[in-house]
């Protein structure tokens, strides 16, 4: 009889959907699951379910008018889109902007940061139980979009970085607000680290879990937090400066496997918490050194660049954001092409899940901190 069951029961592999559900899988994002049992054999991604043909559009479109375009891909980091596009032309036009427009950048670039992680943190929570931090982390984020409002007008979706210089200067109490928020949130990451960081069941479901060694993390070309947590310090604010990055003083946190493995799903998590104390750092130093200036002093009045080819990189909060861009010497571009860090980190994920059961597949999406209208553009 063993030998019957043993020869001729056979089982198959069972091929499981997830989504695309919104919010479930972080946007439309299609994941098909094989399993033998409980376990996972093999993840892959199918993506497109939000193409809007961003790339595409910007050949219709003049070089000002690309801008609010690129605050929709991803939308979570929206200043960050507009300041690397705007630095890529700039650099394609030979551009100088003013200090004052310089420093106004990285303080907006480095709240868009923190905003950016605490959408990831906060519903990272929720992915694997937790919902009281995901109220914490939006009350804090609401405080943030609040110094967007009165900056810009809106509170998502910006339009403000331009090709030159910015849409507006900053509001008369812009600074002293800042200094508050400042104040505001440094208490607010312990309060988090109590809450959920070091929480025994959070530690539990992400230690050890999807574990990302650096040299499979580099062979796929990840970035960002998803690249420091498996152990390499890089960060294009240090390797590779733009902007005025240079003139700051704050480090650059990688994973160390002090819950488990270093580039477990718990290391991504906190290299998120730890890259907000260093933004809000970075934020103290520019706001004392604002000079003054006129924010649209270098604007064109006609963006009109010479043939040629540029490739402009920027460290946004999910990792290096790249514009390729050919100029053909009319006002519009005549081909963009963007990497984007969401669709280049979401490529690994097969490798990590590997072996894992379905419910740690959650914790392992979570730690990537994708935005799907940055990966389908």
């Amino acid at each position: 009889m063993d030998k019957l069951i043993s020869n001729d029961v056979k089982t198959e592999e069972l091929v499981l959907n997830m989504g695309p559900q919104h919010p479930s899988t972080h946007g439309v994002l299609r994941l098909v699951v094989e399993l033998e049992g409980e376990l996972i054999v093999n993840v892959k991604p199918y993506i497109g379910y939000l193409h809007r043909c961003f790339e595409k559009h910007c050949e219709a479109m003049t070089y000002p008018q690309v801008v609010p375009y690129t605050d929709r891909m991803d939308y979570l980091a929206s200043m960050s889109n507009n300041l690397g596009y705007a630095i890529a032309v700039e650099r394609l036009m030979g551009i100088e902007v003013p200090e004052r427009v310089e420093y106004i950048r990285v303080i907006m670039a480095e709240l868009q940061r923190i905003a950016s992680h605490l959408v990831a943190l906060g519903t990272y929570g929720v992915d694997i139980g937790a919902f009281t931090p995901f109220l914490y982390c939006f009350i804090a984020r609401e405080k943030i979009l609040n110094l967007f409002e009165m900056t810009c007008g809106a509170r998502l979706l910006y339009n403000y970085i331009w090709v030159g210089g910015l849409s507006h200067d900053i509001h008369p109490d812009f600074v002293r607000l800042t200094k508050e928020f400042i104040e505001y949130f440094k208490p607010k990451i312990v309060e988090l680290n109590e809450l959920l960081s070091f929480n025994k069941i959070f530690i539990e479901r992400t230690a050890n879990v999807g574990i990302l060694p650096l040299e499979t993390a580099v062979n796929y070309g990840v970035t960002g937090p998803v690249l420091r947590a498996s152990g390499l310090k890089w960060d294009l604010r240090k390797n590779d400066p733009y902007s005025i990055y240079h003139k700051f003083d704050f480090d650059i946190p990688v994973g160390d496997g002090r819950m488990g493995t270093v580039g477990d799903s718990w290391d991504r998590y906190f290299v998120r918490v730890r890259e907000m104390e260093e933004s809000l750092k970075i934020i103290e130093q520019a706001i004392d050194q604002i000079p003054d200036g006129d924010v649209k002093a270098a604007i064109p009045r006609r963006i009109k660049p010479p043939k040629g080819t540029i490739y402009s990189r920027t460290e946004n909060p999910k990792g290096e954001l790249g514009y390729f861009i050919i100029s053909d010497g009319s006002v519009n571009p005549f081909r963009v092409k963007v990497r984007a860090p969401s669709f280049v980190n979401l490529a690994v994920i097969g490798e990590m899940s590997k072996g894992h059961l379905v419910a740690d597949l959650i914790a392992i999406l979570g730690s990537l901190d994708i935005v799907l209208g940055e990966i389908d553009r």
